[in-house]
């Protein structure tokens, strides 16, 4: 298998991750009980490592973080950090 499918299955597998992460988060917002939440910085760290785009569609698709201001201005900017990130590492690989 080339390396470039290899880091494309890593990069889809950090993003289905953080999705499950944000999902599990939303979870235990709804449960009765105020369970331990997922730290708002656990998120980003997957957003930063990759996971930007499994984060985001879980914010828009399960209403989850959407009133932070912080996550509606800062998970966008990462998913650009990720784009740019992995156009250098592609680049870097076609050489």
């Amino acid at each position: 298998m080339p390396l470039e499918q290899i880091l494309i299955v890593i990069l889809a597998a950090i993003n289905i991750f953080a999705f499950l992460v944000m999902a599990n988060d939303k979870r235990k917002s709804i449960a009765p009980g105020n369970p331990d939440r997922i730290p708002e910085g656990i998120l980003f760290f997957l957003a930063t490592a990759g996971g930007s785009i499994g984060i985001y569609t879980a914010m828009i698709l399960l209403r989850n973080k959407t009133r932070k201001w912080y996550f509606q201005i800062g998970i966008p900017l990462l998913i650009l950090q990720n784009v740019a990130t992995g156009y250098l590492v592609w680049q870097f690989l076609s050489v």
